[in-house]
């Protein structure tokens, strides 16, 4: 059953850059090593530029999994806890898609 996560990621005032960053970092991971991983959507707030949003999407929940336990997604909580307001996050198993 397809999984999704979606994060909502709140930088520290003057972060947003280094936070964006680290995001692309994890992206560019994703594209190269994650065939499991069938959509990483990354999305910035119009009305608070400290704010991004991630919407993944996964074939199952062991894709998830790995996905989490990265080297990429462990790189950017490394580079994240310092820079980090808070976050929000939210897994489902996925109900309908287009």
């Amino acid at each position: 059953m397809t999984v999704s996560l979606t994060a909502i990621i709140r930088a520290k005032p003057g972060q947003a850059e280094a936070m964006r960053k680290a995001l692309l970092d994890v992206i560019a991971y994703v594209k190269e090593n994650e065939p499991d991983t069938l959509a990483y959507h990354l999305t910035r707030s119009t009305k608070d530029s400290n704010v991004f949003v991630t919407f993944e999407r996964f074939t199952d929940r062991a894709a998830m999994e790995r996905h989490n336990k990265s080297p990429a997604v462990m790189r950017f909580f490394e580079i994240a806890k310092p820079i980090l307001a808070n976050a929000e996050v939210h897994t489902g198993d996925e109900i309908a898609a287009k």
